[in-house]
């Protein structure tokens, strides 16, 4: 059984860091893997993405300032965010699937993924 445990938010300061992990019982590296935000009001958006060759990939507003990976070792993925942004405040979650083989090639659309955590709270301020 999967379970996903988003921890390490809170609050920073404009130009700030903080990091953020995903505790991910019953996950191997055979999963896809993903972090995603959603700000009051608006859709839930993929953040940063991870396939099982390590190979990531961002969304345009991250790209240079955020940097996912993963420890198969720990079963935990991480999200390191540097250059906090007032626009970066909203909810982030870590989510998981295990599709057919090794995950080829990481997903940034939030219907790819069908396991999710119950999310981590970022607040940046100016």
């Amino acid at each position: 059984q999967v379970q996903l445990v988003e921890s390490g938010g809170g609050s920073a300061q404009s130009g700030g860091s903080l990091r953020l992990s995903c505790a991910a019982s019953g996950v191997d590296s055979r999963y896809c893997m993903g972090w995603f935000r959603q700000a009051p009001g608006k859709e839930r958006e993929g953040v940063a993405a991870i396939d099982s060759g390590d190979t990531t990939t961002y969304t345009d507003s991250v790209k240079g300032r955020f940097t996912i990976s993963r420890d198969n070792t720990r079963n935990t993925l991480y999200l390191q965010m540097n250059i906090l942004k007032p626009e970066d405040t909203a909810m982030y979650y870590c989510a998981a699937r295990r599709w057919s083989g090794i995950c080829r090639g990481p997903r940034l659309s939030r219907y790819d993924y069908d396991h999710w955590g119950q999310g981590t709270q970022v607040t940046v301020s100016s």
